[in-house]
């Protein structure tokens, strides 16, 4: 009894110990998240000279420039921009990556593992080595100064990690229900409509918060290829603020930092279960 005692008394300081360092460290990755929201509230001055996280006097000063932009253009503008950009490359990459994943997982073809191979191999392509080719034939199309840079890949499954991702979550899924349904009459594009797409949502969920929250968050892309003010995305915009003068004025910068990353908060935690159970289940093979 003793020694069961003692076990288990260790057993709980082992716990205890761990869910403080968990404590310390998760409050301590959360400081700048939290001082950055404190910093909204506060004036210019305040800022500049206090790193406490209470504001001694609570100010929407701050919102207010941040929001009315630089020159001409809102905020708002920007945040619009980038919705433009954001939610067709999300709906476009969730339909035809899962469409090629499909194809990959479940037919078998000629040239299929050729295919395949050079699909993953352009995973270890860095984007530095491609952006000057896509350049030129962006030129050459006339789409630069407009989104279908952004789109027009999206639309053409140009994501290599995604495909991969879905593709095993639906080897995962057992063949007999794919035979099950073609013996009830169903054909290739209904089992896939009817069928997979229901079955993979945890991974198409994955799909697009990753997605949503890299395009809104990208900055390198839109600047290569977005010259116009009137169409620049958050980031630029973060940016042009930065840039209008020399004094750079840190509350509303602050203030908007918080707002563009409120979109990206918001939609991780709303769709939270899936994107949890999509990662966990991705790597499995039934």
């Amino acid at each position: 009894m003793n020694r069961t005692r003692k076990r288990n008394l260790k057993r709980r300081l082992k716990k205890a110990v761990s869910y403080v360092l968990l404590t310390m460290l998760g409050l301590l990755f959360l400081y700048p998240f939290c001082f950055l929201i404190s910093a909204s509230f506060k004036t210019n001055t305040e800022l500049l000279t206090s790193y406490s996280l209470i504001p001694r006097q609570i100010t929407l000063e701050s919102y207010i420039k941040g929001w009315r932009g630089v020159g001409e253009y809102y905020f708002g503008t920007f945040i619009l921009n980038s919705v433009k950009i954001v939610f067709p490359v999300v709906v476009l990459t969730v339909l035809s990556c899962s469409v090629v994943a499909y194809g990959f997982a479940r037919f078998r073809f000629k040239g299929r593992n050729l295919l395949f191979g050079l699909m993953i191999s352009t995973m270890m392509l860095p984007n530095a080595a491609t952006i000057i080719p896509k350049y030129i034939m962006f030129r050459q199309f006339n789409w630069l100064d407009t989104y279908l840079p952004f789109w027009i890949p999206a639309a053409f499954a140009c994501y290599p990690f995604f495909i991969f991702s879905v593709m095993q979550f639906i080897r995962g899924i057992p063949r007999e229900i794919d035979e099950s349904a073609f013996m009830d009459g169903c054909g290739t594009l209904r089992i896939f409509l009817r069928i997979i797409m229901p079955l993979c949502k945890p991974a198409l969920f994955s799909v697009g918060i990753f997605q949503f929250i890299w395009t809104w968050n990208d900055y390198f892309n839109p600047l290569i290829f977005i010259n116009s003010v009137r169409k620049y995305n958050v980031m630029q915009g973060l940016r042009l603020s930065m840039d209008s003068s020399t004094s750079i004025s840190w509350g509303p910068i602050m203030a908007m930092s918080f707002v563009a990353m409120l979109p990206c908060i918001v939609i991780f935690f709303l769709a939270q279960k899936y994107f949890v159970e999509g990662v966990a289940t991705t790597g499995l093979k039934g």
